[in-house]
């Protein structure tokens, strides 16, 4: 990833922590300087980590944000996204997606590629 995309994923980052600290999430870890990094969940037998990009607390229910922008690499991110979504369904949290007004047709047909086209996107 270029220091450009570096720094524009940081800048949307921010601008979602931003949004949800305004709808009151609580106790938000984020895989950004200056926050505590949440959980990462590790594949055995492989060094593939999965790192939530946001993880908040609202009401007493843990809520898993993850952050969709344009990528090549379309794979990885069907996989984090179906590990995400079993994951918050057995354990009862929540998984939302947070994404752009440039990135919402991305979104959206990776959404669909992976049957997840029931959730309901958060656009910043």
């Amino acid at each position: 990833m270029s220091d450009e995309n570096k720094n524009k994923y940081a800048t949307i980052l921010t601008q979602s922590i931003s949004y949800l600290e305004n709808r009151g999430y609580k106790n938000i870890k984020a895989n950004l300087k200056g926050y505590t990094t949440p959980k990462s969940y590790a594949k055995v037998g492989s060094d593939i980590t999965i790192t939530p990009d946001i993880v908040a607390e609202k009401e007493g229910r843990k809520h898993y944000f993850e952050l969709s922008l344009k990528s090549k690499k379309t794979n990885l991110l069907k996989s984090k996204w179906l590990f995400l979504n079993t994951l918050t369904a057995l354990k009862s949290h929540r998984f939302r997606i947070i994404t752009t007004r440039g990135h919402f047709q991305f979104t959206h047909n990776i959404l669909e590629d992976i049957h997840l086209n029931n959730k309901k996107l958060i656009i910043v």
